[in-house]
């Protein structure tokens, strides 16, 4: 994930540090209110945290992106002993090398904890599971980047936006590779080496053929271990386009508007549109074979509905700051594919294309 570093004042009281907190919105937060209101991940049929373990053999890990996403939760695996080497750069590299990762979290406190850091793996062995939380522009560098550590066995788990990762993990290293996840988290980094945590913080993983694996089942005892609560879902495929439709109207609206969801709510032609979106995404996956519930559009406006008034999402976030917009992923990808299965997807297009122009940061 590659967010600008934002300031932090270290000597900022608690009272302050608590309501910064709580001004600050990102898609995130949108997905763990989605959890608590719509339940719009695994279902009864999931694996437990207790469920067994094929093997208690140290797991190995690299997180490719150790920005929000992934300076949490490999700094929670890290802390809990389990061995990850995160592969960064610049000055975030040097001061993860210099003064190890720290995270600020309104949830845990503040830790700190040495780490692994580097800034290539050439040379190292293969790692047992490799975490992609890089943006989607960035997927490709870093699959290349991957490529020295990932074995024959190795799985290589997204943990970022959108479906379409999952397919470009199968076509760089194969398709065993590839296992899809899902992030329930709200965290960003806020300054080099150091990571803001604002609440939850929960991941949900699969194998794409729904069948349970041992590799699978060995994450998830090490994120229990780390104290990290995890699913295994027998439907990711499921999973990530319900997340997918959900994020894909969230951040597609607040762009195009600069609104939040509160004022987006208060406006019934705008509610209209955010609708729209929802069920078009939804159109799009079922058409790709997804079985996606005949309630997924209701329960995805409920999620919304239940926002709190102030959220946005990190399209947004990127737009109003002049940033590199994460479309392609959000956004292109869905036209592309509906084009490809003949799905009509106006709103979608309509959205995709009015942000066209600033994709690649403010238009000059």
């Amino acid at each position: 994930m590659r967010r600008r570093p934002g300031r932090w004042r270290r000597r900022s009281s608690p009272a302050a540090r608590a309501a910064w907190i709580a001004t600050r919105r990102s898609s995130d937060a949108i997905v763990v209110r989605t959890l608590a209101h719509a339940r719009l991940t695994t279902n009864a049929r999931s694996s437990s945290m207790t469920g067994a373990v094929a093997s208690s053999a140290p797991l190995s890990i690299v997180v490719v992106g150790a920005g929000g996403v992934g300076g949490y939760f490999g700094g929670r695996l890290a802390r809990a002993g389990v061995p990850v080497t995160f592969l960064a750069r610049g000055a975030h590299l040097d001061a993860l090398r210099a003064r190890g990762l720290t995270v600020r979290s309104a949830v845990e406190g503040e830790w700190t904890v040495p780490v692994d850091a580097v800034a290539a793996l050439d040379g190292r062995g293969p790692a047992d599971v490799v975490l992609l939380c890089v943006k989607g522009f960035d997927t490709d560098a870093a699959l290349e980047a991957v490529r020295p550590v990932v074995g024959p066995a190795t799985a290589v788990v997204s943990l970022q936006n959108g479906v379409e990762a999952v397919e470009r993990i199968a076509a760089a290293f194969g398709p065993g590779h590839a296992v899809g996840g899902a992030a329930y988290v709200f965290a960003a980094l806020e300054a080099p080496g150091v990571v803001v945590h604002r609440f939850a913080g929960r991941l949900v993983v699969g194998e794409l053929d729904g069948q349970p694996s041992a590799r699978c089942q060995r994450l998830q005892a090490a994120l229990a271990r780390a104290g990290v609560p995890a699913e295994l879902s027998p439907d990711i495929r499921r999973v990530l386009w319900e997340k997918y439709a959900f994020i894909g109207a969230q951040a597609g609206v607040t762009a195009l508007t600069r609104c939040p969801t509160g004022v987006i709510r208060a406006i019934p032609e705008t509610w209209r549109l955010y609708r729209a979106l929802v069920e078009e995404f939804v159109a799009l996956g079922r058409a790709a074979g997804v079985a996606l519930p005949d309630d997924t559009v209701d329960r995805v406006m409920a999620a919304a509905a239940a926002l709190a008034p102030d959220t946005t999402s990190s399209l947004a976030h990127d737009l109003v700051h002049g940033r590199r917009l994460e479309l392609e992923t959000l956004h292109g990808y869905a036209v592309r594919l509906g084009e490809r299965l003949g799905v009509p997807l106006p709103t979608v297009a309509a959205v995709y294309a009015a942000l066209k122009p600033h994709a690649a940061g403010a238009p000059r």
